[in-house]
């Protein structure tokens, strides 16, 4: 379904049992990046997986997308606590509308986060020129004189390091469950927007301060292989969340649906964990 003019989300329904999850994509910018964990909990859970704003007249930020969500959960959730599940930019997003909406929200599950401080990000640059090949260096060197268009060049670049992310992936058609209609295209003026703004506030010493009104059971599921660092994260996050949760999952990159020894002990240990702490 869609909604109305004042916020033009498209929400994804999926399962018909259960409490209830929101799901939510990374990027910022990628709906439908996270259908194949809405799928993957729909046998046990009542699942909604609302595609984020896009870019429009007025820049994004990320009061508008949690305003966004607000509406979602109040209007489609009947008052009551659904569990918040994020991948990525999705898990940075769980966490600050937690924050403003203690009160409305669950448990709160975090796969692969994104970082909240210069030292994270850092190492995550780090950990990703590792792995850069001499060959893949010179193809992303060259993206601006065959992109001049700045979005086109962010998808061409997101395809070129996607196998950074990943430790043993399986093919994207192999994802759990059936197929959905397909995602619109990364949005890069909504990821640059959106992602602005929370190094904005993150400089501004807002996050992740803020999480320490968030009263909810978090877990935090990272990869072993995850770029992202995984262990440096939890450091930063621990200090305002001190029910934070965190477990690795070995053998696993940034999206654990998608690999091939983590996607079984993924489910299982998210869906687990959900039941224990849903109502």
């Amino acid at each position: 379904m869609s909604g109305g003019a004042e916020n033009p989300l498209t929400v994804k329904r999926h399962g018909a049992a259960g409490s209830l999850v929101v799901v939510m994509h990374g990027g910022p910018g990628a709906a439908g990046e996270a259908a194949p964990i809405a799928r993957g909990l729909a046998e046990a859970f009542r699942v909604l997986e609302p595609w984020q704003r896009g870019s429009g007249a007025e820049p994004l930020s990320v009061a508008r997308h949690v305003a966004d969500l607000h509406e979602v959960i109040q209007g489609q959730c009947g008052g009551g606590q659904p569990a918040l599940v994020g991948e990525s930019w999705g898990a940075m997003l769980a966490l600050a509308y937690a924050a403003a909406h203690p009160t409305a929200t669950g448990p709160i599950a975090l796969i692969g986060c994104g970082t909240f401080d210069p030292a994270a990000r850092a190492q995550l640059q780090a950990n990703l020129d590792a792995r850069v090949s001499s060959d893949l260096r010179r193809q992303l060197e060259a993206l601006p004189a065959q992109f001049p268009d700045p979005g086109e060049r962010l998808r061409r670049q997101y395809e070129l390091m996607a196998p950074l992310f990943h430790c043993d992936p399986v093919a994207a058609d192999a994802d759990t469950g059936p197929p959905s209609e397909p995602a619109p295209a990364f949005d890069a003026r909504a990821h640059h927007e959106t992602w602005d703004d929370m190094l904005r506030l993150q400089q501004a010493g807002a996050y992740p301060a803020a999480f320490a009104a968030i009263r909810s059971p978090v877990l935090m599921l990272h990869g072993t292989h995850d770029p992202h660092p995984g262990q440096m994260i939890r450091a930063s996050l621990a200090p305002y969340l001190p029910q934070l949760e965190y477990r690795e999952l070995a053998r696993c990159g940034h999206q654990p649906w998608r690999e091939r020894a983590a996607c079984e002990p993924f489910f299982t240990t998210l869906r687990d964990w959900l039941e224990r702490h849903s109502t």
